[in-house]
């Protein structure tokens, strides 16, 4: 069961209402979000905590040449906004 939630995790991103973003699979648990130029304006992090899954903000910062977390969320909608909003 595990192994089903997380290989649908990583094949599938996940959805958002966000209109002006798509999420872009960047790994295992992990999608890019890009604008509608085509330019990645953060990443989404699924985190697991037991049963329950939550999701991560990060966006890269250029000067110290790493990502910082801006935050997890229980809603994807709630994670891809605080990208968009903090840019």
């Amino acid at each position: 069961m595990t192994l089903t939630l997380q290989t649908s995790l990583c094949a599938l991103p996940p959805s958002t209402r966000a209109a002006n973003v798509r999420l872009v699979a960047a790994g295992p648990l992990l999608w890019r979000i890009v604008d509608r130029v085509g330019r990645v304006i953060g990443h989404l992090q699924a985190v697991r905590n037991g049963s329950e899954i939550r999701y991560r903000a990060r966006r890269f910062h250029a000067p110290s040449r790493a990502f910082h977390d801006l935050g997890e969320f229980w809603s994807v909608d709630d994670a891809v906004e605080c990208v968009v909003f903090t840019r």
